[in-house]
């Protein structure tokens, strides 16, 4: 039916309850599994005369296992109000597919959560059932396939290059370890390979967004972060994902477009440190990867408040929002505070050691890079975003 006086649609029928407490419930009892699971290999099997290990607890999938746990419970509490079977489902499996992965202990378990994950990525973004998210979610779900083909053939070449599956260390210039890593680079949007991001993020509703950007780019980190920690390779290549979106960020008037754009900097960090490697830059990428789950993840539910309120995401026909959405403009601007590395929060512990790292290697052009992109973060994430939405001018 539909409430009289908002005009939301509601479903009286148990079902709907159902849902709510399995959008609550499933991520809740996976986070309680994750602190309570033992460190090790468990689940191993052989098929084909490898070895498979199917789940596989050590600090780094219990880091990135929690921080997808967590996103999905805050996500599914955002989304309570909301009673769409596909995009809840596809949300839940979606999360749970990144889960998966993570604790994956062999290449082909990987493999399998990763194309679950890709498939129900693409109902997140046909969620709104238009025909802009229809066309969104078949370039998403094109793209992911590509980069799931490429991944398959990687893990092909190396099983027969080292005749083993074990996911861990991969050398970049292998043709398995080179393969697998221009996989893992397209689902990270490394440059060139970003633009699946800009188009599906901006078409999915505003909860199918908040769902979206915590899992498939982060699961690429981690990927990095397990397989090529210290390869020179992709330090300029974090270098240029740092510096070429913000303009196009800063420009850009849709805003949910212009978080797309910051996630593509913010992974740029990520990626110099996983390329400088040690502990001090895997850590700090690790670190900046936990903490851009929760306030990137904010900063799109600020956004996707407004566009639920107001209609639009557009900068231009915003503006005087925070007299009548005080609330989600102090959410929003903490979430900018965050992303900007103000002092006291988050972004600012994980960007100072990932400046330390790059330091301690006496890398000072990527230092410099580096400090410019975080500047830029400022303008268009720390200033524009806030500003524009809820204390510019009133468009009306």
């Amino acid at each position: 039916r539909l409430d009289g006086v908002t005009g939301v649609q509601t479903c009286a029928l148990p079902i709907f309850a159902l849902r709510q407490f399995i959008l609550v419930a499933a991520p809740s009892a996976a986070a309680a599994l994750i602190m309570s699971a033992s460190y090790g290999e468990h689940g191993m099997t052989e098929a084909l005369r490898f070895n498979l290990i199917l789940f596989r607890l050590d600090e780094l999938s219990y880091l990135f296992g929690l921080a997808f746990a967590l996103a999905a419970l805050l996500g599914g509490v955002y989304s309570l109000h909301k009673a769409d079977r596909l995009e809840s489902a596809s949300a839940l499996i979606h999360g749970g597919g990144a889960m998966a992965a993570v604790f994956a202990g062999d290449l082909v378990s990987f493999f399998l959560a990763v194309e679950i994950m890709a498939l129900f990525g693409a109902g997140i973004v046909l969620g709104p059932r238009t025909k802009e998210s229809a066309r969104a979610a078949g370039r998403y779900l094109t793209v992911q396939l590509l980069a799931g083909g490429l991944l398959a053939a990687g893990v092909a070449l190396t099983a027969g290059a080292e005749r083993s599956l074990d996911f861990n260390t991969l050398r970049w210039d292998s043709w398995g370890g080179g393969v697998i890593l221009l996989a893992l680079g397209i689902k990270c949007a490394f440059p060139g390979v970003h633009f699946w991001m800009k188009d599906a993020y901006p078409r999915a509703s505003a909860i199918g967004a908040v769902f979206l950007a915590p899992f498939t780019t982060k699961l690429a980190i981690y990927g990095l972060a397990r397989a090529y920690a210290g390869a020179d390779i992709l330090i300029p290549i974090g270098a240029a994902m740092v510096i070429f979106p913000i303009l196009y960020a800063s420009i850009e008037n849709d805003l949910r477009r212009t978080l797309s754009y910051s996630l593509v900097n913010q992974l740029g960090f990520m990626v110099i440190g996983i390329g400088i490697g040690g502990p001090a830059g895997v850590g700090g990428a690790v670190a900046l990867a936990f903490c851009h789950v929760f306030y990137k993840g904010l900063l799109f539910m600020g956004v996707g408040a407004v566009l639920e309120r107001t209609g639009t995401a557009k900068a231009s026909e915003l503006g005087g929002l925070w007299r009548t959405m005080p609330a989600t403009a102090i959410f929003t601007m903490i979430g900018a505070a965050a992303i900007s590395a103000a002092p006291l929060f988050s972004g600012f512990i994980a960007k100072s050691l990932l400046l330390d790292a790059a330091t301690g290697q006496a890398l000072w052009w990527v230092w410099i890079v580096m400090v410019i992109g975080a500047a830029g973060v400022l303008e268009h994430a720390g200033v524009k975003i806030p500003f524009l939405s809820f204390f510019a001018k009133d468009s009306g």
